[in-house]
């Protein structure tokens, strides 16, 4: 075999997909070793990771962030399809023209969503407090940092790099199964810590978060398809679940436990908007092959 053609680039182009979540995987969880080895995770070495708005978790969690899914999109796509590769991907992030029903379902429909099947849990209705203006108007600014965290962190590798190839290989269901598993699963070292609620983890968490990462993903499917590959609507959405995990539900419900019980709501309101949408469209999703 000659030299060349085991180059990264000759490598990266025929497994671009494995390249992705190889690095993906790779990159993260090594920024994420002192986040989950120091005093906020494990507590096996002595790193105390410096608290920014209050907790440890933005600085633990963001270089890991940035350094996984986007890097390693733009580093595919970079090496795979080169410049014209990069314009598409670029154009995706900033198809922000859809239209106005998208935005509102998403900003309205994702908290009263979430807040309603929390409803629906055992006890919750015992304490429930109706939200206070003061907690209306901090929702905006934290989806905003979320957008600028989170959502450009992830997104543009989940949804703008790796599902429009797994669509096309393996179906728009199939392809977001299988997705919604490896997404769900780059997580799975941030259980160690205090973004999980180590040490007080069960398998049941685990088990529902990643039970949830894949019905969301069959929504956030449907999302980017319908509205011409949008990838600030998708990323609405799912910053829009983080913002009312973290901000609204603790207030509203204080009888409620903030880590276990946010995720089971979370995976009721996934499931269900989930299984619209396979019902709806038929397992389809919006898929069409012409904007692959």
């Amino acid at each position: 075999m000659h030299p060349a053609s085991l180059s990264p680039a000759t490598i990266v182009g025929r497994y671009p997909l494995t390249s992705f979540f190889t690095l993906s995987y790779l990159l993260s969880w090594l920024a994420w070793t002192p986040y989950v080895l120091g005093t906020t995770g494990l507590g096996l070495l002595p790193i105390n990771i410096p608290e920014l708005w209050g907790d440890a978790q933005t600085l633990g969690l963001l270089p890991g962030a940035y350094l996984g899914p986007i890097t390693a999109a733009f580093l595919v796509t970079a090496l795979a399809y080169g410049r014209a590769g990069l314009r598409e991907w670029g154009a995706r992030l900033i198809r922000w023209r859809v239209g106005l029903r998208w935005y509102l379902a998403v900003l309205v429909g994702v908290p009263v969503v979430y807040v309603a099947t929390t409803l629906l849990l055992p006890g919750a209705w015992a304490g429930v407090q109706p939200p206070t203006a003061a907690l209306v108007l901090a929702y905006v600014p934290m989806l905003l940092a979320q957008l600028l965290t989170t959502g450009l962190a992830e997104e543009p590798g989940w949804r703008d790099f790796a599902l429009p190839l797994m669509q096309r290989r393996l179906g728009p269901l199939a392809g977001t199964l299988l997705l919604g598993v490896l997404w769900g699963g780059w997580h799975l070292p941030l259980f160690l810590t205090e973004w999980g609620g180590w040490p007080d983890v069960t398998w049941r968490m685990v088990g529902e978060f990643l039970v949830a990462a894949v019905a969301l993903s069959v929504v956030m499917t449907w999302l980017f398809n319908r509205t011409g590959q949008s990838l600030p609507i998708v990323m609405l959405f799912h910053c829009g679940i983080n913002s009312t995990a973290t901000l609204v539900l603790a207030p509203m419900f204080p009888t409620l436990d903030p880590n276990t019980d946010s995720l089971t709501s979370l995976l009721l309101a996934s499931g269900v908007l989930a299984i619209g949408c396979l019902v709806a469209t038929r397992g389809r999703l919006g898929y069409r092959p012409d904007q692959a």
